[in-house]
């Protein structure tokens, strides 16, 4: 499925340039980072629904520039053995695979007026950040996709600091401060909501890890320099071993170290599931047994972030 001819419904054409698959790397930071401050007593509905629309736009957003700038720059071809990109396909047309990345952004600015009324400049900043490298992760002159620094953004913005935020704008909607905070409220960042991100920083990053993994033929021939292309297939697994590694070890430190019942350790019921995945990202190269890991990579971030929220809540 590689061509206009394909006989494709408009509404499916545009669901699989927003990718729906990937909306777990959306959601589980929201969830993990909801938990969090349930268990600390400065849940906030409000802000937790707008941090996740905010989270899902700026994804889908990230996902239309993906479509559009690695079409354009050519590293999107017949031979890729991903899921299919609408621009590369013709059947959307680039201009207005572009205009939805732009309506898609401004959306999530839009969304994030409101975080910035509670949270104030640090959410300003974070929001502004976000949303630029989103853009730029395929898009600018230094694209950072292209330059092996897709996987630390990932993990940054769509771990640390997804998970962070969002339990900083409860926190601090709570708080007994005025609007527009120039400064960080004490209790409103703390060691557990840091801690608590490593395991969704993990999971989302290993997202990434197979994506790149199976597409890392055709990436060299683009010239486009992932870090799987860097790395090579053995380093590019044992990151995602290492990545899957972290997201495990993380419950044993609420448990251990910072006080928390053993409900923390729920997270690892999911164990058996990542070690099926895991084989398969350890055996296999090609798109027909990577795509089905790519999603159940996506399952599992999902299915970990909702064990490990429950687990923090009881």
């Amino acid at each position: 499925m590689s061509t206009a001819e394909v006989d494709i419904s408009r509404t499916k054409a545009w669901l699989l340039a927003a990718r729906p698959q990937t909306l777990p790397a959306a959601a589980a930071p929201v969830i993990v980072g909801t938990g969090l401050a349930v268990h600390a007593d400065v849940f906030a509905p409000l802000p937790a629904v707008l941090a996740f629309i905010g989270a899902a736009l700026i994804q889908i957003g990230t996902n239309f520039a993906n479509d559009y700038y690695d079409a354009i720059k050519g590293a999107d071809t017949e031979d890729r053995e991903g899921f299919t990109r609408v621009t590369q396909a013709g059947i959307i047309a680039p201009e207005q695979v572009k205009l939805a990345t732009i309506v898609t952004f401004a959306l999530a600015i839009l969304t994030g007026t409101y975080l910035v009324s509670v949270g104030g400049l640090p959410i300003l900043v974070i929001g502004l950040v976000s949303v630029f490298c989103g853009w730029a992760y395929t898009g600018g002159p230094y694209p950072l996709g292209y330059h092996g620094l897709g996987d630390p953004f990932v993990f940054v913005f769509f771990g640390i600091v997804a998970v962070m935020g969002t339990f900083y704008v409860q926190a601090v909607a709570v708080a007994p401060v005025g609007p527009l905070p120039t400064t960080i409220p004490p209790g409103t960042i703390t060691l557990e909501a840091f801690v608590a991100s490593l395991p969704v920083a993990g999971i989302s990053t290993a997202i990434i890890v197979v994506n790149n993994i199976r597409d890392r033929e055709t990436d060299v021939e683009a010239g486009k320099r992932t870090l799987a292309v860097r790395l090579g297939y053995r380093w590019s697994r044992a990151e995602y071993v290492a990545l899957l590694a972290l997201a495990y070890v993380t419950p044993l430190w609420f448990w251990l170290a910072a006080g928390f019942g053993p409900t923390v350790l729920l997270p690892l019921v999911s164990l058996p599931y990542a070690a099926v995945v895991t084989q398969t990202i350890l055996t296999r190269t090609d798109g027909e047994a990577l795509n089905p890991a790519l999603e159940g990579t996506g399952k599992l971030l999902a299915i970990y972030s909702v064990l490990f929220a429950v687990g923090v809540v009881l």
